[in-house]
């Protein structure tokens, strides 16, 4: 099959994130009509998740290509991007305070991006409740997508932006994520300023990052007075059920928590004790490093489904970066095999290069930082 133009081809964006979106933004403002399918049947039929930096070289830069940067400033936080680095104890190692005007890596709520983001779509570019269960067809198109509703259309080009465990990546690629060993357990704070002021007082308005080697915080400041803290251990994926506990048994986890972190000063304990809630379980997975696949004419990948990484401040910003990319390549290429290949050409060494460089970052997470790692945890954290 001749590989069609964009302007003429059916596109299906699988995936309606942050990466997912921005793409079918650029798309609409160059005029390529697009369709993007979510599994969520609602837009907040689930939490969307803590605060995101946005990095001028890559996830600003994407908005800017959007059309959307200023509207992302009047949503930002600017203080968010104080940073400080503590010792079990509570001893402040390094704290960075943004500069007036500072616009490096503001903060802003992943709810907030993605909203932002869906108000920039044509009416009914997202459809709903429309969770993917395969892609088949010919590499070179056209695709199969069959939905587990029963239904199926078929696409010139699906993107796959369904994230950690894609199912579009399986029409290109074997790789599946793998456990890196590394757990996050998420804890959320509720009305900082009233209900927490010790809390408050000890992240400051931005994050705050304390280890010990094996186990660490991660607290991040979220807006409307909330706050997230990421409780990160080296366990088996299965901790919970392994010691006996159930994801549900809020008070069982807390205990056994303050047993593992029975070292750390009362004052740091607070973030591990004092949250309103649940506890939610988050596992680190990464794809196989370099991740690469055989071209297809008819699937592309970015975000998480072309090259998961630690949490370490650059998936998001990789995400829409790709997705800027991707979506120029189509603008700018006469067929849709010539804009694939054009994207992969400078995604996938840029990928592979930064998956190489964050390969085992779960683990610098918990580590005791020297100073030279201080400096870059401040870069690179989200």
């Amino acid at each position: 099959m001749d590989s069609p133009t964009p302007a003429s081809a059916r596109i299906s964006i699988i995936g309606a994130g942050p990466g997912g979106l921005t793409c079918a933004r650029i798309l609409q403002q160059h005029g390529i009509p697009v369709t993007v399918y979510d599994r969520d049947p609602e837009a907040n039929s689930r939490n969307q998740g803590g605060s995101l930096d946005l990095h001028e070289e890559d996830g600003q830069l994407a908005l800017r290509e959007a059309g959307l940067l200023e509207e992302f400033f009047a949503l930002a936080r600017l203080e968010g991007q104080e940073m400080r680095q503590m010792d079990p104890s509570g001893r402040v190692l390094d704290h960075h305070l943004p500069g007036e005007g500072e616009t490096v890596r503001p903060e802003i709520d992943r709810g907030q991006l993605r909203d932002l983001l869906l108000r920039s779509l044509v009416a009914g570019t997202v459809q709903r409740g429309r969770t993917l269960e395969s892609v088949s067809g010919p590499a070179d198109g056209p695709r199969t997508l069959t939905f587990t509703d029963g239904t199926a259309v078929e696409a010139d080009l699906v993107i796959g932006a369904d994230g950690a465990f894609s199912r579009v990546r399986t029409a290109v690629s074997p790789a599946t994520p793998r456990y890196t060993g590394v757990s996050f357990l998420e804890a959320w704070f509720d009305d900082m300023e009233h209900a927490h002021p010790e809390l408050s007082q000890l992240v400051g308005k931005g994050s705050a990052h304390i280890a010990d080697g094996e186990r660490g915080l991660f607290a991040q400041r979220n807006s409307g007075g909330h706050m997230r803290v990421y409780i990160m251990q080296r366990v088996p994926v299965d901790w919970i059920a392994a010691n006996g506990l159930r994801p549900e048994d809020t008070e069982g986890i807390r205990g056994h928590l303050l047993s593992e972190y029975a070292a750390w000063s009362p004052q740091i304990l607070r973030m591990i004790t004092d949250n309103d809630g649940a506890y939610v379980d988050r596992p680190l997975f990464a794809l196989p490093v370099p991740h690469i696949w055989e071209h297809s004419a008819s699937v592309a990948l970015l975000g998480d489904a072309a090259h998961l990484m630690p949490p370490l401040g650059v998936g998001v910003n990789l995400a829409m970066l790709d997705a800027s990319e991707l979506a120029l390549a189509l603008v700018r290429s006469s067929t849709i095999d010539d804009a694939v290949h054009s994207y992969e050409k400078s995604m996938l060494p840029r990928s592979a290069g930064m998956a190489q460089m964050l390969e085992g970052g779960a683990e610098h997470l918990l580590s005791v930082p020297d100073p030279d790692e201080i400096e870059r945890f401040g870069q690179a954290q989200s």
